[in-house]
């Protein structure tokens, strides 16, 4: 059998974000502040066995850096992996798009 790092929920906007959270601390569970990913805002928690919760916004999306027409074209990575990108890019299988 295999394990997971954590297991993610998807909400509308930062204001369904930001009311998780309230709900979370307000069970008395310890919960990290609000984490720009670039793209989406997210959240992290455990709960009492253990497990991580990642909560994550729709919004802002994929297009923040590319239009929609060039989606899944060019290699387009947050700012957190930015300094990983070369070695990223060596184990990527080469793609063709069309």
């Amino acid at each position: 059998g295999g394990t997971n790092h954590h297991i993610a929920f998807r909400v509308k906007d930062e204001g369904d974000l930001m009311l998780i959270r309230e709900r979370v601390l307000a069970r008395g569970l310890q919960i990290t502040e609000k984490i720009n990913r670039d793209y989406f805002f997210s959240l992290y928690f455990r709960e009492p066995g253990g497990v991580l919760f990642e909560i994550a916004t729709d919004n802002p999306g994929f297009t923040t850096d590319e239009t929609v027409e060039n989606l899944g074209r060019y290699l387009q990575l947050a700012t957190q992996h930015e300094p990983m990108r070369d070695r990223i890019e060596k184990v990527l299988p080469k793609l063709e798009t069309k």
